[in-house]
């Protein structure tokens, strides 16, 4: 039995509209989707969530999909939510998608963000290494930071995303996520739980891929999701709703409001 813990999260739009959860991706946060929500918000009742080890939420030394699913499912129960539209992006996908195959009476309807329900090959040791050496006790400002991981990390958006976990706290920089414990379950979240025995999800479901990002596996989402539509966000990658939000919140709304 997975133990569930509380997530922080943030709220928007007005409380009588129909719900959708959002699940952000690994090493990222509920402010990483502020912009959408607020976009989404004319229509909906959101709810930002901080998955574990993740943003506000609390620390904890497992994570993996079952465990994520159990924390949505103990915000729907604590919210008094019988069953929510679910959003989710990359990790925060996998999340979604677990909890859909495991517990599908808690979905109404399912929105996967460019990832599918495979296990991937690429790692995440070098980059979480880049920042576990970072020197924090000698750092002053950000910039410096941003500086010193320049060569482990050459593409400036994404250091600058990674750098948002980086805070201030008494006037020395901390992380806020626990560097640790992302290496020791960086390979649960590249990977997905076995599926072999699981019985499909037959509602139907919207797959985004951003059209540059190969992410997306046809055959695998067929397979235990034989209802869903793949939808392609041009001159998008796999940050499809930062890059193309119009896009990518048009089609949102398109398919909750179908």
């Amino acid at each position: 039995m997975n133990k569930a813990m509380p997530l922080a999260y943030e709220e928007y739009g007005e409380a009588n509209a129909p719900v959708l959860i959002i699940l952000h991706g690994f090493f990222a946060s509920s402010r990483n989707w502020r912009q959408v929500a607020r976009k989404l918000a004319v229509n909906l009742h959101i709810y930002l969530l901080d998955m574990r080890n993740h943003g506000d939420s609390v620390h904890d030394a497992i994570m993996d999909y079952p465990s994520m699913a159990a924390d949505i499912e103990l915000f729907l129960d604590t919210q008094k939510i019988a069953k929510a539209n679910i959003l989710g992006h990359s990790m925060g996908g996998k999340a979604a998608m677990w909890l859909a195959l495991s517990h599908p009476e808690r979905i109404n309807k399912l929105i996967v963000a460019d990832i599918a329900p495979v296990s991937y090959r690429h790692s995440f040791a070098d980059l979480i290494q880049a920042l576990q050496e970072l020197p924090l006790e000698e750092l002053s400002n950000r910039k410096q930071a941003d500086s010193l991981l320049t060569t482990a990390i050459p593409e400036a958006s994404f250091r600058q995303f990674l750098l948002q976990n980086l805070v201030l706290k008494e006037g020395k920089y901390a992380w806020r996520i626990d560097l640790d414990i992302f290496a020791r379950t960086a390979d649960n979240i590249i990977a997905f739980p076995d599926t072999q025995g699981i019985e499909a999800y037959l509602d139907k479901a919207l797959f985004l891929a951003g059209e540059t990002s190969n992410y997306i596996d046809q055959d695998s989402v067929n397979k235990l999701f034989p209802n869903a539509e793949i939808k392609m966000i041009a001159g998008a990658g796999h940050w499809l709703h930062a890059q193309q939000p119009e896009a990518f919140c048009d089609a949102v709304d398109e398919f909750l409001s179908d």
